[in-house]
């Protein structure tokens, strides 16, 4: 492998067009990312990048390459991921500019791949489609309908359409039938805005369900801007899938693999990708609801949904190129995914088959994170919860809380200054007091790096609270929720306009415009994998 930590963006044209895998992984935080980035970038801040790396991309033989607005920062991630064994680690010489100057098209916004090809779906697809006057005229004629809204329940109990259940993704095609066993029910399927809509709803003419289906047109920020109200709080979910309904649901599962090729793989073909995880990348995702998850999963396989893995691609998986495979119960959800994966460019899904039931050995509870980069390496000064919490009794410590914003929120120690890691440097300058500085985090990782970074730069004496906040918390002491102080406004966030306040039409309306524009522009990019075979 080159000794050159840089590749120019015409290498980064060639290295997206040929045959091996690739992880783009732009270094800022989520909110200066979300104003522009390259089309395949997964977002891996700088600041956490020791967290996140081994998560987006498993395997250190593949060819990772960092890029940002200029290139400083992409640097540093280069020359930390070659010294954790990424030795085909790079940095864009140049930056964004000079992605501009090679054809690249920026886009703005976050989980761009897949909103794009939402829309690329519903134009090459013709997704019928209605629009909210429309569906509110269905509602008031009594017209037999179910509304079907396809967004995970933390998204869904904020506000809904009303009268809407609550069935996320590739849950659609397995309890469609349960929920509209009559085939003249009408099925419409909302989302926020768009994407989730269109596939969803695609998703069930896929399967070939008998009954006549249609995305809402622009979700429930199109609903609420044609002023129509929207329910809060509800908690409305699909039944349980048994007998007739069940068995509807396995042969639109079996419709789905003949309609789109999906191939399965069995437990020994798995054994052999999982030991050849040095030579390919390889994701396991168990695609069912998490509380399936946690009840009982297959080792190794991460929890994600099947319709947010859709959603939010980048997010999961950036090799792109890697093997995937998707795991379920009956096959059903993992086919469904699969067929969209596949459509979406990615060369090498598969489907286990049988799925998972009551198999011997089966891991409960949530997945176990892999390690941060170095983390057991590093020797740092720790503090127990209880003793932090005499501490700050006594008016003798201060507290930096190195976490994700919206964690911090949540729940914080009283009193805790929220910070970026890399700022923290600048939260301590001039601190001479006699009090003690504790660095904490979600579970104390991010803040054990942090504590060595400034250990390093300026020899700061600082501790970290053993087990971070959730520790803390453990311990039976109280986390105060709300905004709290923050050095610096919050940048590691890039707010959807459907997550601000609802009284900010303009923003919702432009949003929907930004997602219907995204082919043109996308076709100028010429970066999609799933343009190349249209």
């Amino acid at each position: 492998m080159s000794d050159t930590l840089w590749i120019s963006a015409a290498q980064l044209r060639r290295m997206l067009r040929d045959d091996e895998e690739l992880a783009l992984l732009d270094v800022r935080e989520e909110g200066l990312f979300g104003k522009a980035h390259l089309f395949y970038a997964s977002c891996a801040p700088l600041a956490r990048l020791e967290l996140l790396l081994p998560r987006l991309v498993p395997r250190r033989g593949c060819r990772v390459v960092f890029c940002e607005a200029a290139h400083s920062q992409a640097l540093q991630a280069a020359r930390l991921a070659r010294a954790h064994g990424f030795d085909a680690a790079f940095a864009l010489a140049g930056g964004h500019p000079a992605a501009l100057a090679e054809g690249f098209e920026l886009f703005s916004g976050v989980n761009v791949p897949s909103k794009a090809f939402g829309e690329y779906i519903e134009n090459r697809c013709r997704t019928p489609s209605l629009s909210a006057a429309e569906l509110q005229g269905a509602v008031e004629s009594g017209e037999d309908l179910v509304i079907l809204d396809s967004r995970p329940m933390v998204e869904y109990s904020v506000r809904n359409i009303p009268g809407a259940i609550s069935c996320p993704g590739a849950e659609l095609a397995y309890r469609v039938h349960a929920l509209a066993p009559n085939p003249r029910t009408r099925v419409i399927v909302n989302c926020a805005g768009r994407t989730r809509s269109i596939i969803g709803a695609q998703s069930l003419i896929n399967a070939g369900i008998p009954n006549p289906v249609a995305a809402l047109r622009n979700g429930t920020m199109g609903w609420h801007l044609a002023g129509y109200p929207l329910e809060e709080g509800m908690a409305r979910v699909a039944p349980a899938v048994a007998n007739q309904a069940l068995a509807a649901a396995r042969q639109a599962g079996q419709r789905l693999a003949q309609k789109f090729q999906v191939r399965d793989i069995d437990r020994r073909e798995l054994a052999l990708w999982r030991e050849q995880r040095e030579q390919r990348s390889l994701y396991v995702f168990d695609v069912r609801h998490p509380e399936e998850y946690r009840q009982g999963h297959l080792a190794g396989s991460r929890c994600a949904p099947g319709g947010q893995l859709i959603q939010e691609t980048e997010q999961f998986m950036a090799s792109l190129g890697a093997r995937v495979v998707l795991v379920d119960d009956n096959g059903v959800r993992a086919t469904l995914t699969a067929s969209w994966l596949q459509q979406m460019g990615w060369p090498e899904v598969r489907v286990l088959k049988p799925g998972i039931g009551a198999d011997a050995g089966l891991e409960t509870g949530m997945e176990v994170q892999p390690p941060a980069l170095g983390l057991e390496e590093l020797v740092v000064r720790s503090i127990a919860p209880s003793n932090l919490n005499s501490l700050l009794a006594l008016g003798q410590a201060k507290i930096f809380d190195v976490s994700l914003h919206g964690h911090y929120q949540d729940g914080h120690i009283p009193g805790a200054l929220n910070v970026l890691r890399s700022d923290l440097p600048e939260a301590l300058a001039g601190d001479v007091g006699p009090a003690a500085m504790v660095v904490s985090s979600e579970e104390g990782e991010l803040a054990t790096l942090a504590v060595h970074d400034l250990q390093a730069l300026s020899g700061v004496d600082a501790r970290v609270l053993t087990g971070g906040n959730q520790a803390w918390q453990r311990a039976g002491l109280p986390l105060e929720p709300g905004p709290g102080r923050c050095l610096h406004p919050p940048v590691d966030r890039y707010q959807r306009p459907y997550e601000k306040d609802w009284g900010d039409e303009q923003a919702m309306q432009d949003y929907l415009n930004w997602e219907v524009a995204l082919i043109p522009k996308l076709e100028r990019d010429g970066s999609a994998l799933f343009l190349s075979g249209a």
